[in-house]
């Protein structure tokens, strides 16, 4: 629904009220009490929940009226300004039911020189079908997607997608841009910090979409925002924090999923993401010091894939050398999951919303001029190699 004006408002109050009681809405699901908070934080105050309840049980009574902000139906406009470079989807079909397989697209940047990137958008065009929407950046010599045209939208095998050469740099290989689910909001990186595209570089959209029943040709875009100069920091995307052996039982209700790294090289955390999909229930994201301290840096109790939050700390937390990442995540596999596409099947990782996954992106800081390979200590398994048994 529409909440831009008292009339449209005002027939929702009660529902209205009963969200934001049960902390429904806005959509937050962080629980208190983690190491860190977070500089995006929707959550409503005590204070905040109590001035809508008063205003409801008191009737919910139109206050001053002062001039409406016309909207231009049909725009819209980017949320952190104009961008500096914009690349757009060249209309992609989405057909109308079936089950879409990875789609992707390759386009060559051109860039002359190494360009530092502050912020990225998304444009998103088809939101109703949309699954998710990466970009990667793909260095000249990459092995990602190597055997595959640039500037044509087409669809590669699982095997395909994991192809690399034999000891290559997690990063040479490809490096996670920006990505966009349901619940994204675009934000810069840091104020002294930005993303890297080598000269030379591609950009690699990896494009899911779940057909609704109606037909649509997707034109999404993405904007770059170039920081000014040589930044001090540089913000790397990692998406190894992940267990690909997943194997949820039928009607499991309580399935858990653990997934570790260990820092080769001092970092700062900036975000972290979970990502699951309709089985996931929590995730929980705790740092062991190499002095032997502790801490949750992020606990979702109540997943929800419809609102998949980066969770932003307000002062990125210090990882020093040895620092190791622990990932637990929790999946319901039961008829109790209202969710729950097959309650009898056993599920593993895949790329379908039938399948599942156990993900925890995240968003590390390093000096600019650092090594990131340094980071990690062995190259960890890819998508498409085979799973153990």
């Amino acid at each position: 629904m529409a909440l831009r004006t008292y009339a449209e408002v005002r027939p929702w109050a009660k529902s209205i009220q009963e969200a934001v009681v049960s902390r429904v809405m806005p959509p937050w699901h962080a629980a208190p009490g983690a190491a860190h908070q977070f500089r995006n934080d929707r959550a409503l105050s005590q204070k905040e929940i109590e001035t809508i309840t008063s205003w409801v049980d008191s009737g919910s009574p139109e206050g001053k009226s002062g001039a409406v902000r016309q909207l231009v139906s049909g725009v819209s406009t980017w949320k952190i300004g104009k961008p500096d470079f914009v690349v757009q989807v060249p209309g992609l079909q989405v057909a109308k039911e079936g089950v879409l397989p990875y789609t992707f697209l390759i386009v060559p940047t051109h860039f002359e020189k190494d360009t530092w990137v502050r912020a990225a958008e998304f444009r998103i065009d088809q939101r109703a079908t949309v699954h998710h929407m990466n970009v990667f950046v793909r260095e000249p010599g990459s092995s990602y997607l190597a055997d595959f045209p640039r500037n044509q939208i087409f669809v590669p095998t699982v095997t395909e997608r994991g192809k690399k050469r034999a000891g290559e740099a997690v990063f040479a290989r490809r490096q996670l841009l920006q990505g966009y689910e349901p619940g994204y909001e675009p934000s810069p990186w840091l104020e002294d910090g930005a993303k890297l595209i080598k000269a030379g570089s591609d950009l690699v959209f990896e494009m899911h979409f779940n057909p609704n029943g109606t037909a649509a040709v997707d034109h999404s875009e993405i904007g770059l925002y170039f920081a000014p100069k040589v930044p001090a920091k540089r913000v790397l995307a990692i998406d190894t924090l992940r267990d690909l052996d997943l194997e949820i039982p039928p009607a499991a209700g309580g399935y858990e999923s653990k997934a570790t790294m260990t820092l080769a090289a001092p970092a700062r955390l900036l975000s972290i993401q979970p990502h699951m999909h309709v089985r996931g229930k929590s995730m929980k994201v705790d740092a062991a010091y190499p002095n032997g301290k502790k801490e949750t840096l992020l606990d979702v109790p109540r997943y929800d894939f419809n609102w998949q939050t980066t969770y932003a700390l307000r002062d990125p937390a210090e990882l020093p050398v040895g620092t190791v990442l622990e990932s637990k995540a929790a999946f319901d596999n039961s008829a109790n999951n209202k969710y729950n596409p097959d309650p009898k099947s056993t599920v593993h990782w895949g790329d379908q919303t039938t399948d599942e996954m156990h993900i925890a992106f995240l968003e590390l800081v390093i000096d600019a001029k650092a090594n990131p390979e340094a980071l990690v200590s062995s190259a960890p398994k890819m998508v498409g190699e085979p799973t153990k048994k």
